[in-house]
């Protein structure tokens, strides 16, 4: 039978196998955050279009080339988040969250979508993990943010890493900035792209993004804005590095970081692997101080991340970082007949209820088939209940591992697995640290 369709290109399952992977990183991702004061936020997964011409820039490649934008039915322009920031800060200023102590700490774990070539670490629907926080200028939360990144790293053993951080200074201190890209990049117009002839006089900045080789190559000896930020912007930068220094991160300063919109200020970063290709771009952010002014709302000083989940967990699988296992069945309750089999659901029923995970048959399979498809599901313990059972009120506890087997009464056995499980693991712990020395002292 010929298969009706397919995923649509740059989209992927996540597959039961792979599931608990992703389930592991992001709640380990929200718990870290937890730590450091953020709380989760969730937005719309589409957004009126003109809140990401703000956001994210009517210049950039997002805007004019990559969003799934759409006329709704009551003749509206929508388009699908392509990143997290935006749907964060408009929700931020809508339900007045700056009367709410400030800074305000959210994060979030969302699906993004952007029309662009698929590819390794890059897809048309992606997933993100982002924090933002809104209403503190203060160079210390732009080192807060950071370590909060690396902490995540950290935590779940990612390793080679480099963290790129450079200042692109405040709109003031860029207008010179700018003078000099265009004078620069106006020697080069005959070989520029047509993209980036119009971004030459409209956001000269925007050519450093360039993905034409041409144009990346005009650019590498481009000006670098660090050389012209104001004296406050420079003060902000080196305490930034103080921060870092003082919780041991270490960075490098990287120059050719930029930021292409007038919104964005002072502290930009990237954490950036090697491992993974041309998407080695595994975490990026960044102050954004004139954001809010963008969207409406008043001047709030404001920083965030986003951290792509994609390209984490690709990282992670290339440096064989161990995952923990997903969770296995704790029990497969078999049974032969009808009466069993309404007996082993009463008691799944009442184990599920206990946070116990039961598994029974649902596909009137035979005991020998139950048995291996418990086998398959690697149930930790197994109990069969056919006419004896009923009869006599008892059954036979079995760990799968180990063989051992345990009886016990048919009627309380939902209360008595846990007790059962619980001692017959300490068993085994108790088994595994015989006659280990610890500094002297025999276990």
């Amino acid at each position: 039978m010929a298969l009706l369709t397919k995923a649509p290109k740059g989209t992927q399952d996540l597959l039961p196998s792979q599931s608990h992977k992703n389930q592991y990183v992001e709640n380990q991702m929200l718990e870290i955050a937890g730590n450091f004061g953020y709380k989760e936020i969730r937005t719309p997964v589409f957004e009126h279009t003109e809140l990401f011409h703000r956001s994210v820039g009517d210049t950039t490649d997002v805007v004019q080339k990559e969003m799934y934008t759409f006329t709704d039915k009551g003749d509206r322009s929508i388009t699908l988040r392509p990143e997290g920031t935006a749907g964060a800060a408009r929700a931020f200023l809508e339900h007045g969250l700056f009367n709410e102590p400030l800074p305000q700490k959210v994060c979030y774990l969302t699906s993004c979508y952007r029309y662009e070539k698929p590819q390794a670490g890059r897809l048309r629907e992606f997933h993100q993990f982002g924090v933002e926080c809104f209403g503190t200028a203060e160079p210390s939360a732009d080192a807060e943010i950071i370590s909060l990144a690396d902490s995540i790293f950290a935590f779940l053993g990612v390793t080679g890493l480099s963290l790129e951080i450079n200042s692109i200074g405040c709109p003031e201190c860029r207008k010179n900035y700018h003078k000099a890209l265009k004078e620069y990049f106006a020697e080069h117009k005959d070989k520029l792209c047509p993209t980036c002839l119009d971004r030459l006089e409209r956001n000269p900045m925007r050519i450093l993004d360039c993905k034409s080789p041409v144009c990346s190559e005009i650019a590498a000896g481009a000006p670098v804005v660090i050389d012209y930020i104001c004296e406050d912007c420079a003060r902000h930068f080196e305490t930034v590095k103080k921060y870092l220094d003082a919780m041991n991160i270490t960075y490098r300063i990287n120059p050719r970081i930029v930021r292409g919109l007038d919104y964005y200020t002072r502290t930009v970063f990237e954490f950036v692997s090697e491992q993974i290709g041309a998407q080695g771009t595994v975490c990026g952010g960044g102050r954004y101080d004139g954001l809010m002014d963008e969207l409406g709302g008043a001047k709030t000083p404001s920083l965030g991340f986003g951290m792509g989940i994609e390209r984490l967990l690709l990282l992670m699988e290339a440096q064989g970082v161990d995952f923990p296992e997903a969770k296995a069945c704790d029990i497969c309750i078999v049974s032969a007949g009808e009466n069993a089999g309404l007996k082993a659901a009463e008691i799944a029923f009442d184990m599920r209820n206990s946070g116990i995970s039961a598994l029974t048959d649902i596909s009137g399979r035979s005991v020998k088939a139950q048995m291996k498809f418990a086998d398959k599901m690697k149930a930790r313990y197994t109990v069969v209940i056919g006419d004896n059972e009923l009869e006599s009120g008892k059954v036979i506890v079995k760990k799968m591992s180990t063989g051992e087997t345990e009886e016990t009464s048919l009627e309380t056995l939902a209360e008595d697995f846990m007790s059962i499980s619980i001692r017959q693991s300490m068993d085994e712990i108790g088994t595994a640290l015989d006659g280990i020395d610890i500094n002297g002292f025999k276990i």
